[in-house]
C-alpha cells in the first residue's frame, strides 16, 4: 500500500514537473517575441501573425481534448470558433460606448464567445455524442457547416431602443429589414459579415488565453474527470462496466472544448476589422486537426508546437513563389513519416534517457 502511495505520488511530481515545463515555455517565448517585437526584430507579416498563433494553439489543445483525450474525432471545431468569434464582435461593437476601455470590453466579448459555443456544444453534444468513429466526425462536419451558414445570413444591428436581429434564410431580406433608428449601426451584414470591426485584440490577450486553456485542460487530465474521460477513450465497454456514465464525460469534455474554441474565435474575430463566415468552413476545422495530429494525439506541448509551427510556416516559405504550396506539403509528409519511425522514436527516446540520467548525476 506504502508502495503503491509513493509510485503514484512519484508519477503526480513527473506529470506536474511536465506542465510546469510547459507553462516556462509559453511564457518565455511571449516575452522572446514580445521583447522581438518591440524592438522592430520581426517583420510586419510575422508580427501580424502573432495573435492568430494564440488562438490556433488554443484551438489545437482544445481539439485535442476532444480527439485526444475522449477519443472522438469532431470536424466541426471551425463552427465554434465561428460562433465566438461574431458574438464577440456583436458584444463589443454593442458595449464599444458603454465599456470604452478596450481591455475590459474584449476579455467581456471572449467570456460572451465562450458561452454561446458553450451552449451551441451542448445543444450539438447531446444528439451527436451517442454516435461514435467516423459517424461522429460527419454529423459534427454537417453541424460545422450549418453554424457558418447561418451565421452568413444573421443582420445584427443596435440603436437607441436596443439590439436589432433578422435572420435571412431566404435571402430576400436586406439590412433594411433590420429597422435600425437614425444613427444606428449594423454590426453583421450577412454575407458581408461584421465590417468595419474595431480591432482590440492584442498578444497579451492571446498569451492569456494560451495559459487559461492550458490550465483547464492540464488540470481536467489530471482529475478525477479527466481519468474517467480517458477511460472512455481506452475502453469504453470497461467504462459503463465500472459505473462511469459514458454520455456525460462526453458531453463535458466536448462543452469544454466548444467554449475553449470560443473564447479563441473571439480574440480572432476582434483581431480584424473585416470577418466573414466563410472563413470558418470545412478547411479550418482540417487545418486544426491536422495541428492536433501532427503535435501527437493527447500531447498537449506537441499541440502547441505544432500549431505555431505550421501558421508561421507559410509566412517563412513565400520566397519559393507559387510553389510554396508544394514546399508546405512536402514538410508536412516528412514530419509525419519521421514522427512514425520507429528509428526516429527510438533514437528520442535514447537522447531523452541520457539527458534525465545526467540530469540525476549532477
Amino acid at each position: 500500500m506504502e508502495q503503491k502511495k509513493k509510485s503514484t505520488s512519484g508519477r503526480m511530481k513527473k506529470l506536474l514537473r511536465g506542465d510546469g515545463l510547459t507553462y516556462f515555455a509559453v511564457t518565455a517565448a511571449f516575452l522572446v517575441m514580445t521583447l522581438l517585437n518591440q524592438n522592430g526584430m520581426l517583420k510586419r507579416s510575422v508580427a501580424g501573425l502573432l495573435v492568430p498563433i494564440c488562438c490556433y494553439m488554443s484551438l489545437a489543445v482544445s481539439l485535442n481534448l476532444t480527439v485526444g483525450i475522449l477519443g472522438e474525432l469532431s470536424l466541426g471545431h471551425a463552427g465554434f470558433m465561428c460562433v465566438g468569434a461574431f458574438s464577440a464582435v456583436v458584444v463589443s461593437g454593442y458595449f464599444s460606448e458603454l465599456v470604452p476601455n478596450p481591455a475590459f470590453r474584449l476579455a467581456a466579448a471572449m467570456i460572451a464567445g465562450a458561452v454561446c459555443a458553450a451552449v451551441i456544444g451542448v445543444l450539438v453534444g447531446m444528439p451527436v455524442l451517442k454516435l461514435h468513429g467516423d459517424y461522429l466526425a460527419i454529423v459534427t462536419l454537417a453541424f460545422g457547416q450549418i453554424i457558418k451558414e447561418v451565421v452568413g445570413c444573421l443582420f445584427v444591428g443596435y440603436d437607441s431602443k436596443g439590439m436589432h436581429m433578422v435572420l435571412n434564410l431566404r435571402g430576400g431580406k436586406t439590412l433594411e429589414d433590420l429597422h435600425l433608428q437614425e444613427g444606428g449601426t449594423a454590426i453583421i451584414k450577412g454575407a458581408q459579415g461584421a465590417v468595419g470591426t474595431e480591432t482590440i485584440a492584442t498578444f497579451t490577450a492571446g498569451f492569456v488565453l494560451v495559459i487559461l486553456t492550458l490550465v483547464v485542460v492540464l488540470n481536467l487530465m489530471h482529475s478525477r474527470h479527466g481519468r474517467a474521460i480517458m477511460a472512455l477513450r481506452d475502453n469504453l465497454v470497461a467504462a459503463e462496466s465500472v459505473g462511469i456514465n459514458t454520455t456525460r464525460y462526453k458531453l463535458k469534455a466536448f462543452v469544454l472544448s466548444a467554449a475553449l474554441a470560443g473564447a479563441a474565435g473571439a480574440l480572432y474575430g476582434l483581431n480584424y476589422s473585416s470577418l466573414q463566415s466563410a472563413k470558418f468552413d470545412f478547411n479550418t476545422s482540417i487545418l486544426i486537426l491536422v495541428f492536433v495530429v501532427l503535435g501527437g494525439l493527447g500531447n498537449i506541448r506537441g499541440s502547441l508546437i505544432s500549431a505555431a509551427a505550421l501558421t508561421v510556416l507559410p509566412e517563412l516559405l513565400r520566397e519559393f513563389d507559387q510553389y510554396w504550396k508544394l514546399v508546405y506539403a512536402l514538410v508536412l509528409i516528412a514530419v509525419m513519416l519521421a514522427s512514425n519511425n520507429q528509428h526516429v522514436k527510438s533514437t528520442v527516446d535514447r537522447l531523452r534517457s541520457r539527458f534525465r540520467l545526467k540530469k540525476e548525476a549532477a
